[in-house]
């Protein structure tokens, strides 16, 4: 942040009480930590995961997310059919 010294084992501690509770944002945000390394292991199948729980929600971000990982083969075999699916699902919002 600009503010503050950015701190991405605190942001992710917080995204994992958000998805924790359920929060498709917190579970979005938290697939991202995974996705990238901030503030935890990088780990494409967790990643996968949680933006799979925000997409599930009708969060068109986990649903981004999710095809992109579906496409690439990243953290899930891929499958270009349900890339397709979720990427219409994502550009349908």
């Amino acid at each position: 942040g600009k503010m503050m010294p950015q701190d991405d084992d605190e942001a992710a501690r917080l995204f994992r009480r958000a998805a924790e509770q359920g929060d498709a944002i917190g579970e979005y945000c938290l697939g991202k930590c995974y996705a990238h390394g901030g503030g935890v292991p990088q780990y494409d199948r967790v990643a996968v995961h949680l933006f799979g729980r925000a997409a599930e929600q009708d969060n068109p971000l986990g649903q981004y997310n999710s095809a992109r990982c579906y496409q690439r083969g990243e953290g899930v075999p891929q499958d270009i059919g349900e890339a397709a699916r979720l990427y219409c699902l994502a550009a349908d919002q």
